[in-house]
């Protein structure tokens, strides 16, 4: 028997919106990264790009457990002397709330060039309205 390997021009890629609405941020972003590198299919293959694309809704109404959202802290570094930026993530939230979906998947998916083309297939939106419906997405349920 013979180790399957997926060629890149034979995967078969799916659109699949999430509702962040009300859920937490962690089990958004695990489903998430999951669907982007493909671990769902039977074809997944470690070093070929197998997996869907994937829509966030609702970013700006995703939800932290606990004191996450006064004590969990978010740091940037300018690249000038006393250029770190630290903000909370309910000021993180107020600025721009898609950045905590894109950096918590970020953190859940290889730093290599496949994962930087994985991640790219990561579409987030603070409101309802998305781009993409002639792609014809399919509603994902995070249980």
């Amino acid at each position: 028997m013979k180790t399957f390997s997926a060629k890149p021009n034979e995967i078969e890629r799916k659109w699949y919106v999430i509702d962040a609405k009300g859920k937490v941020l962690g089990q958004v972003a695990v489903e998430a990264a999951r669907l982007l590198r493909g671990k769902q299919k039977p074809t997944f293959t470690t070093h070929v790009d197998t997996g869907d694309f994937v829509i966030v809704i609702n970013a700006d109404q995703v939800v932290l457990t606990g004191t996450k959202e006064t004590d969990k802290i978010y740091t940037r570094f300018s690249g000038y002397v006393g250029g770190k930026i630290v903000e909370t993530a309910q000021k993180l939230r107020d600025r721009r709330p898609v950045l905590m979906i894109e950096r918590a998947v970020w953190g859940m998916i290889p730093k290599t060039r496949l994962g930087r083309a994985q991640f790219g297939k990561l579409k987030v939106y603070a409101g309802e309205a998305h781009p993409h419906e002639s792609q014809q997405p399919v509603v994902y349920e995070i249980r």
